[in-house]
Order: C-alpha cells, then sequence, then structure tokens
C-alpha cells in the first residue's frame, strides 16, 4: 500500500479524466491517494508520499504546459531521485515525443518509473482509462 500523490494539469478535462482513472486503481489496490492539480502540489509536499503520479497533456510544440504544470515539475525534479512515479497524459497531434522526453528528463533525474507511461490520443477511450487504472495499480 501507501500514500500516492495524483498530480495533474488539464485544459480539456481528458487528463483530469486519465488522473481520476488513476486514482481509481491505487484505491483498488488498498492506497491512500490525494489527487491535486498542479496548483496544488510543490516539490515540499514529495515527501509526504510513497509514489506520485504525474499528469499533463503535450502542449505546443510536444512539451508540457508551461505557464502552471512544468515550473511545479521543474521544482519536484531535485526530489525524484529513488522516488517511484508514474507517467500519463493526453495528445492531440504528434507521436508522444513530449512524453519520450519526460520520461527520459524523470529516468536522468533518478526516479523509479513504476510502469510504462500512458497516453492517449485526445479523449481517453475505455482501454486508455483501463490503462490509467492499471497505472495506479502499479504505483501502489
Amino acid at each position: 500500500m501507501g500514500k500516492i500523490a495524483i498530480v495533474y494539469w488539464s485544459g480539456t478535462g481528458n487528463t483530469e479524466a486519465m488522473a481520476a482513472a488513476v486514482q481509481a486503481g491505487a484505491k483498488g489496490k488498498g492506497a491512500e491517494t490525494a489527487l491535486l492539480t498542479a496548483e496544488e502540489f510543490d516539490a515540499s509536499m514529495m515527501d509526504g508520499f510513497d509514489a506520485v503520479a504525474f499528469g499533463c497533456p503535450s502542449m505546443g510544440a510536444e512539451q508540457l504546459e508551461e505557464s502552471v504544470f512544468e515550473p511545479m515539475f521543474s521544482a519536484c525534479e531535485s526530489k525524484l531521485k529513488g522516488k517511484k512515479i508514474a507517467l500519463f497524459g493526453s495528445y492531440g497531434w504528434g507521436d508522444g515525443e513530449w512524453m519520450r522526453t519526460w520520461e527520459e528528463t524523470c529516468v536522468s533525474d533518478g526516479a523509479v518509473l513504476a510502469c510504462d507511461a500512458v497516453i492517449c490520443n485526445e479523449a481517453p477511450d475505455d482501454a486508455g482509462l483501463d490503462a490509467c487504472r492499471a497505472l495506479g495499480a502499479a504505483l501502489a
């Protein structure tokens, strides 16, 4: 079990729906969870959780959302070494490059990826939501 934070930013509701499925998967394995927007989370909270799921859609030229999520995540990077994390997000164009880059950043920071990242094109379908629940279960 453990205490898991699900931290996300969502502009259209797609990544928010994914975050709720991640939370359901973690709770299904008995984990204590906190569902938090990027505005509600900061680096000082990292040590209070056994694992963290970060969710952000692809923006612009396949990058993290720049005004809220990316500054919050950058501040958390120094706390990623040895931390069990998972990544998820939605996209509307491209091929998932933003997620591959994000995963590489996390591995370079010393994070322990609990599972492969989950990406959904636009709104998550049933298979995407199942993958998000599996991601949450893997974190738990």
